[in-house]
């Protein structure tokens, strides 16, 4: 997972899911706490166990249902975060459902859609089309959306929503948050300030919870909306690729979960060591692609990981003065 310490965020390559400590303050809003949800797929037909609300000892809050583990903060006057707090758990009761609810809908490529959630996948996937994409691929940036919208609140100064390292925050004028990429060697550090475009971080890559097409360790993105980023961050890992490299293992995704909405489609499953052509070959092809959505305004910035190297664009290849390192 990501996790801010202070006001730093830090993200993590890859992703983690979030650890719930011990022990656990149950927060006294309208969630139901049945214990540890299952880590099932969020395509179950069954009814998904209900929703867990809690406060980690620092001070956090936790959300978590089925595939779902969100963990969120927000800082302010102490009643205004208890309250947002409260806002956050009473809206996260249903969403699980409301994305069952519509899968068929959200795991075709246009299909329409109702629900608020399912609203701001849709239109987060749709500037990447014609290419292939479904409204699945920006599922996590929108949850997190969700929710932050629900902390959202007078007497706040900042916040964030880490669904599982796909990040929105918000930020009140003034306030600035750092974020912390875990790169080796080179910039690791970006602040975010309340007058840059940036509300959205979101990673993917084959070695993710989600398949992925390509062969990036990870892909980084900033973008406007944490939806945006999700959507950039799927489409870009899978341009890092080495298209007939012998030594990547391939197989049609519904093989790996049965309810991918990737169908038919070869979903990576190993990745050789590359050699130093190949691996430049790989960033050099995914750097074009996350240029180009920069170029349209669909992403600020994009950092790319393949086997120790790193390409950077955009808000992540910033002047030095723009990054904490302290």
């Amino acid at each position: 997972m990501a996790r801010a310490v202070s006001n730093a965020l830090e993200i993590a390559q890859p992703r983690r899911r979030a650890r719930l400590q011990e022990p656990v303050s149950p927060l006294a809003v309208p969630a139901n706490r049945l214990g540890s949800a299952s880590g099932g797929s969020i395509f179950e037909k069954s009814k998904p166990k209900g929703a867990v609300a809690a406060l980690l000892p620092d001070g956090r809050l936790h959300l978590q249902q089925g595939p779902i583990d969100i963990v969120a903060e927000a800082f302010g006057d102490a009643v205004a975060v208890r309250a947002a707090y409260a806002r956050a758990a009473g809206r996260f009761d249903t969403m699980l459902e409301e994305l069952v609810a519509e899968l068929p809908a959200l795991r075709a490529e246009a299909a329409a859609v109702r629900g608020g959630i399912a609203r701001r996948m849709a239109a987060a996937v749709a500037p990447f089309r014609p290419a292939f994409i479904t409204p699945m691929a920006a599922v996590a940036g929108a949850v997190a959306e969700e929710v932050l919208a629900a902390i959202r609140g007078a007497g706040l100064r900042r916040a964030y929503v880490n669904n599982g390292g796909d990040i929105a925050l918000w930020l009140a004028p003034g306030e600035s948050l750092t974020c912390a990429l875990a790169v080796t060697g080179g910039m690791d550090r970006v602040t975010l300030r309340a007058g840059n475009p940036v509300r959205g971080i979101a990673t993917s890559g084959w070695r993710g919870r989600s398949l992925s097409l390509g062969v990036a360790d990870s892909v980084t993105v900033l973008a406007r909306t944490a939806a945006m980023a999700d959507a950039a961050a799927t489409m870009i890992a899978n341009a890092v690729d080495v298209p007939g490299h012998p030594g990547i293992r391939r197989c049609p995704a519904r093989t790996v979960a049965a309810d991918s909405d990737l169908g038919d489609r070869l979903a990576t499953t190993a990745v050789p060591p590359f050699s130093a052509d190949d691996r430049g070959r790989a960033l050099v092809a995914g750097l074009q692609a996350a240029e180009g959505f920069r170029q349209r305004g669909l992403i600020e910035g994009a950092a790319l990981f393949l086997q120790g190297e790193v390409q950077m664009t955009g808000a992540l290849a910033v002047p030095e003065g723009e990054v904490a390192r302290d």
